[in-house]
């Protein structure tokens, strides 16, 4: 399971909107680098691909691959903002060592 925050899909129904891609699917992809961090890629995507797995979150249907799910189960998806004026979507993924949990910081 991936879950998507409000603000996060409020952010993603407004991309789509803007770049007129209202009817495709956010596919999130990952990536496990050499450190055993994770880098994350998201975008819009029509493109349906064998062992796909399709997830929808806050109204917003998700597409990922069968080696990235892996990677990304029990994964948050935000929108914050960073520092004032700044926002970003950030991936609260706790299979990343790198993550670390609120009650941690």
């Amino acid at each position: 399971m991936i879950t998507i925050t409000p603000a996060a899909a409020e952010q993603i129904r407004t991309s789509a909107r803007q770049g007129q891609m209202d009817d495709l699917a956010m596919r999130i992809a990952a990536t496990k680098n050499p450190d055993g961090s994770i880098h994350y890629g998201m975008g819009f995507d029509d493109n349906q691909m064998d062992g796909d797995i399709h997830i929808k979150s806050e109204g917003i249907d998700i597409v990922v691959s069968g080696s990235s799910m892996t990677l990304v189960q029990g994964m948050t998806l935000d929108f914050v903002e960073l520092e004032p004026g700044s926002y970003q979507f950030i991936f609260m993924n706790p299979n990343d060592p790198s993550f670390k949990p609120s009650d941690e910081v």
